[in-house]
């Protein structure tokens, strides 16, 4: 499996693809969109109350929609786009597109050790691509943070 970075970057183009942005601007936007979506998780996943903020998105019991790491990442990018002088149709257009992306990347999460639910074993086995012996870096990473979180 990809990583984080990976799997966000092409949520992020999938829906993108209709934006009407300056050819000039679109590597910009891109990766403001990427960045804004990942930080909102990396921000939310070390606060307190943030991993069960994931989990709701992941279960669904909190739409991406409504979800407050939607509610972040629409933050963190308005401050991404700031320097980009885009109007504000485009700059909607493109703060439209955060649900999306965020649950594209929630759904990416499984109940992958078989307990029937989705939890930081599940989250941790999802980064790192699945229950066998593969590991990456961003699996190790997730793995020594939520772990420290939880103390596992």
């Amino acid at each position: 499996m990809a990583n984080i970075s990976e799997i966000i970057s092409k949520a992020v183009a999938s829906q993108a693809g209709g934006l009407n942005i300056p050819a000039s601007l679109k590597n910009q936007v891109l990766g403001g969109i990427s960045d804004s979506v990942l930080g909102s998780l990396t921000q939310t996943v070390t606060k307190a109350g943030g991993i069960d903020q994931i989990k709701a998105l992941i279960n669904g019991s909190t739409s991406a929609a409504s979800s407050p790491i939607t509610a972040l990442a629409t933050k963190i990018l308005g401050g991404n786009l700031s320097s980009l002088n885009l109007n504000s149709t485009q700059l909607s257009s493109i703060t439209a597109l955060i649900p999306a992306i965020i649950g594209k990347v929630g759904g990416m999460f499984k109940d992958m050790d078989g307990d029937g639910d989705v939890d930081l074993n599940d989250i941790i086995l999802s980064l790192k691509g699945g229950s066998g012996s593969g590991n990456s870096a961003l699996g190790s990473i997730a793995k020594g943070v939520l772990g420290g979180l939880f103390k596992k």
